[in-house]
């Protein structure tokens, strides 16, 4: 295989999103019981709390919408990456840096155009997926010295 068409296409795990999205819900609901335990005047903790509720419920709302835009990543060998979107096409991401790749794990963070970056996500074996082991194969040589934003 030329290195040049060496890709790793990978389609996200639901039960991943599902263990982000309930976790970041259950911390949301603990930082809004601390903000109504802070030691100030009830109206500034209500303010806080409410302060607190928006913002996690419009993060986790937009961490959704991003799921939903992406059935599938594709990492190339040059360090470029594609989201393929709920219509079936593809179009170009940007890998700003923080993720990470493991050996059954990773954590990618993505950015489509000059939207938000999101995190994707994913696991597998490398026994099993040819695609996985070139995604550790592009991550290692790639991703260690950095992607453009």
């Amino acid at each position: 295989m030329s290195s040049n068409a060496y890709f790793a296409e990978l389609r996200p795990d639901p039960a991943l999103r599902r263990l982000v999205l309930w976790s970041g819900a259950a911390l949301g609901a603990a930082g809004l019981v601390a903000c109504l335990y802070l030691p100030l005047p009830i109206p500034v903790r209500v303010l806080a709390g409410l302060a607190w509720a928006a913002s996690s419920v419009h993060e986790l709302a937009r961490l959704r919408r991003a799921w939903r835009d992406c059935t599938a990543l594709r990492v190339s060998a040059d360090g470029s990456a594609a989201v393929c979107g709920a219509d079936g096409g593809w179009r170009p991401a940007a890998l700003p840096g923080g993720g990470i790749v493991l050996r059954r794990a990773a954590w990618i963070r993505l950015r489509t155009g000059a939207g938000p970056v999101w995190a994707e996500p994913l696991r597998g074996g490398c026994r099993k997926s040819p695609d996985w082991r070139r995604l550790q194969v592009v991550w290692r040589h790639v991703g260690a010295t950095g992607f453009s934003c």
